[in-house]
């Protein structure tokens, strides 16, 4: 056991050397460089162009497939700035400040946890005296909004920014300050995630509304994770209800609202169909957290509200390890790399394949599913590089096997049929380098009267005749599944069952000694003009072993058979002529053919018969699987009389088939032969 081990490791030594010889370095550079850039793939495909965009729209389609229902939020409530409030105003931009100076000082009064303005106070209006008096005489916590123009070059500028400063600076107390309302975007535009935390900024709106209270959630100071967005469960009521700010502007309406105020956080922002509109997960996915009408796309309040929401609830998604997602990548990879260097049929590989990606497909969606948060998992990223690595190992194998690929099609070239070539293509080991000794189907056919056809006619002719001729056969044999041996002047010599044996050898053999009886009559028939009649194709068939390999030494290789079961066949052909048969098969390849009378096929027997250079006789068979059932059974009733010694038996049935008229020289024969010989007596040839 030690040796075999040793020697099967030094043989996989030999292999590796051999293969990496055979590719060459600059391809195996190329395959080492691209196994590189299938892990760096599989790992950073979210930062990767394309790749990164198919990795987000994925993500949505988690985060939409998977977003939690629930019935409206009873902790948060938006006061919102509408169309409607602008008309009613007057001002579009900046919105009216008095209006929310109004809603402030009556909101003042019932009972809200805290208070967010999603407004920004960056330029001077005629009524900011009456706004800033409220928000400094506030006694419930207020946060005004804050941007950066260094963080939020889009939204703000740098002169804007000083205007906010001075204006939250003159408003500010014990209880009115300044929360940042930084969104991020992702850069096809979606709100996806919480921003990062920069110093300098005062903290988020979320943060800021729960610091110092019980709902505060230390946990999400600094989570850069994704935003949970969720969707209602009912087609009537939305996650978060909004109320127009006018209705608490006016002191005949706020009471009737002041009950969605007490214990709760209101958020005050503008809900414009064309401002502070973010595309989000749910309407990349064409879902909305508003079933009553409301727009795809979230204003940034409600945003804010989403975050503030999962505060709440303690929503931190589990994160997958860094180290798991690397894990994860290499063995995609590595899967790739298996999957290209697996020797298996096509159906068995596309199935392999199959399987594979589906796995890819639905493990980010049962990741998601377990509660871990899979923004920046690489649902893309896996399968991509299996691919590159697939792609890199299936092209440097293709370069390693083309030697091999190569000394096969030399070996063989136009002698093996299409099935048996593309086998040994797929594994060249199957063509052994050396003889073995196998079971096969021996044919050996002949064109009868063709060495004096040579005298006859002209050279020239002569050899196209025998082109054409040997092209004929060759199709046939390659057509039926065989392995062409050679050429004898006019003889083909065949055989099945290798280099690759399959099933059915038998049953082609067979039909392809009648399809190539019947190629020679049609050569006969059409041959040219001026050309004498061309003889008749005979075929013998025998099955036996055989030394099977490859012959001839390095400078001239042949793959051929060589023994007894070859030189019965070529017998068997020379019996055709003295038995006046055309195809004769012995009962050792008839048995094993699987052809008789269960699938419409028929054999006659045609006697024993002793062939030189064999000391015991061949019981030999003629397919005629077009010939009357009478015509078989007059031949097996004639070898079982003579069998029996029955010699009457003999005589009555050579009478009969002589009365009968029949036009059978083999079968005349055949009564011939029997009644001349003695009971149970094979038939010498010469």
């Amino acid at each position: 056991m030690p040796d075999s081990k040793a020697r099967s490791v030094q043989a996989l030594r030999h292999s590796l050397t051999q293969g990496l010889r055979e590719l060459g370095w600059q391809r195996l550079a190329v395959a080492i460089l691209l196994l590189v850039l299938a892990l760096f793939t599989a790992v950073r495909s979210w930062q990767l162009p394309i790749l990164g965009d198919a990795e987000n729209a994925l993500y949505d389609v988690r985060a939409a497939g998977f977003a939690p229902r629930t019935d409206t939020d009873k902790r948060i409530v938006l006061v919102v700035y509408t169309d409607d409030t602008n008309r009613k105003t007057g001002q579009i931009s900046p919105v009216d400040r008095t209006v929310l100076a109004q809603a402030l000082a009556q909101i003042e009064g019932m009972g809200a946890k805290g208070i967010g303005i999603d407004v920004l106070m960056d330029s001077a209006q005629d009524d900011d005296p009456l706004l800033q008096a409220v928000l400094r005489g506030m006694r419930t916590p207020v946060y005004l909004a804050f941007a950066s123009n260094k963080t939020n070059p889009e939204a703000i500028t740098w002169e804007q920014e000083q205007d906010l400063r001075r204006y939250i600076k003159a408003v500010t107390t014990e209880t009115t300050r300044p929360a940042s309302i930084l969104l991020v975007t992702d850069i096809d535009g979606v709100a996806r995630r919480w921003p990062r935390k920069y110093p300098g900024l005062p903290p988020l709106l979320s943060d800021a509304l729960t610091q110092g209270t019980s709902d505060a959630a230390p946990q999400f100071s600094s989570f850069t994770g994704p935003i949970r967005y969720r969707l209602p469960t009912a087609n009537d009521r939305a996650v978060f209800e909004k109320i127009p700010i006018e209705m608490f502007a006016d002191p005949a309406t706020a009471p009737l609202v002041a009950n969605e105020i007490r214990g709760r956080y209101v958020l005050i922002g503008g809900d414009f169909a064309d401002f502070d509109q973010f595309d989000t997960p749910l309407s990349r996915t064409g879902v909305s957290a508003d079933p009553r009408g409301g727009h795809a796309r979230m204003i940034g309040v409600e945003v804010h509200a989403s975050m503030l929401a999962q505060l709440l609830d303690k929503a931190l998604p589990r994160s997958v390890p860094g180290w798991a997602q690397t894990l994860g990548a290499l063995l995609a990879v590595l899967l790739g790399m298996a999957t290209a260097a697996a020797r298996a049929r096509p159906w068995q590989l596309a199935l392999g394949v199959a399987v594979q990606l589906a796995g890819f497909a639905a493990f980010p969606f049962l990741v998601a599913r377990a509660g871990f948060d899979t923004l920046g998992f690489p649902a893309v990223g896996w399968p991509a590089g299996w691919l590159i690595a697939y792609v890199a190992v299936s092209s440097a194998l293709r370069a390693i096997n083309a030697a091999q690929r190569e000394f096969a099609q030399g070996a063989l070239g136009k002698y093996l049929p299409r099935s048996v070539a593309s086998e040994i293509l797929r594994n060249p080991e199957r063509l052994r380098l050396h003889g073995e000794k196998r079971e096969i189907f021996c044919l050996f056919s002949d064109l009868e009267g063709f060495t004096k056809l040579t005298h006859a006619v002209e050279p020239e002719m002569i050899a196209r005749l025998l082109n054409e001729y040997l092209d004929k056969l060759s199709a046939v044999v390659l057509e039926h599944g065989g392995t062409l041996d050679k050429f004898v002047g006019d003889a083909v010599v065949a055989f099945w069952g290798a280099p690759i044996a399959y099933a059915d050898d038998g049953a082609r053999a067979v039909k392809a000694a009648i399809a190539m009886y019947r190629a020679g009559e049609e050569f006969r028939r059409n041959a040219p003009p001026g050309v004498p009649p061309i003889g008749r194709t005979r075929v013998g068939v025998h099955f036996g072993e055989a030394i099977v390999g490859n012959f001839g030494g390095d400078g001239r290789i042949q793959y051929t058979a060589l023994g007894d079961a070859m030189n019965t066949a070529a017998r068997l052909e020379g019996a055709n002529k003295p038995l006046d048969t055309t195809i004769l098969v012995s009962r050792e390849a008839m048995e094993r053919s699987g052809l008789d009378a269960s699938n419409n096929w028929g054999f006659r027997p045609m006697g024993k018969v002793g062939l030189r250079g064999r000391a015991t006789p061949v019981e030999v068979f003629e397919p005629v699987p077009d010939a009357a059932p009478e015509a078989r059974t007059l031949a097996e009733e004639l070898v079982a009389a003579h069998a029996a010694g029955n010699r009457a038996g003999v005589q009555a049935l050579t009478a009969r088939i002589e009365e009968s008229g029949h036009k059978d020289p083999a079968l005349a024969n055949l009564a011939r032969r029997l009644a001349e010989l003695d009971d149970g007596e094979s038939y010498v040839l010469g």
